[in-house]
């Protein structure tokens, strides 16, 4: 199966392709650069003839979409939303099937804290999938977190009803605290 993960974003959209199957490999990772368009409805166009133009070469099976997060920008929200929906719509009009994951859950499975940064979701899944360089924009390896959440979801769907299940515990951890126990708990994740 080739997945193609989106990290919408109306001044960088991150995109990845990860095929699964026996093993795992990064077909492409990427940015959409779009800062330099400065009519907003051109850049909404952009993504849209961007994802047209990324499913047509590709051909990916499912398109796996971070779902827009909340902030106190309202404004920032409802930009976020539209570059979402227009990505979602390209992959609608090519007939692919479409899930969407909240940022905490992709974190949560990529590194075991909702509340991971960019940098340490980069870490592990480097790690995970053993390629060299960090991009530039971790918008990038933010749509490959994407693809690979949807890869296990797909791959197991009964371990996404048991997380829904099972009671969250309250912490106030710092997230440098929460890091640090992770590494120490999960060296095997590391090189």
């Amino acid at each position: 199966m080739l997945i193609l993960g989106i990290d919408p974003g109306t001044q960088i959209l991150g995109y990845s392709l990860l095929e699964t199957g026996e093993g795992m490999r990064i077909v492409a990772m990427d940015v959409l650069y779009l800062k330099k368009i400065e009519d907003f409805n051109l850049r909404i166009r952009k993504i849209f003839e961007s994802t047209v133009g990324i499913i047509d070469s590709f051909h990916p099976d499912h398109l796996a979409i971070e779902a827009p997060f909340f902030g106190k920008n309202v404004q920032s929200m409802l930009k976020l939303g539209r570059a979402q929906g227009v990505a979602i719509a390209a992959a609608l009009s090519r007939d692919l099937s479409v899930t969407e994951y909240e940022p905490s859950v992709i974190k949560q499975h990529i590194t075991g804290n909702g509340n991971a940064t960019k940098q340490q979701v980069a870490t592990i899944l480097q790690s995970i999938l053993g390629f060299e360089e960090t991009p530039k924009y971790l918008d990038a390896t933010d749509a490959l977190a994407v693809a690979y959440t949807c890869h296990l979801h797909l791959s197991n769907p009964l371990a996404d009803i048991q997380r829904q299940l099972t009671p969250k515990k309250k912490t106030h951890k710092s997230a440098k605290k929460q890091w640090s126990e992770f590494v120490n708990n999960n060296p095997e994740l590391l090189r």
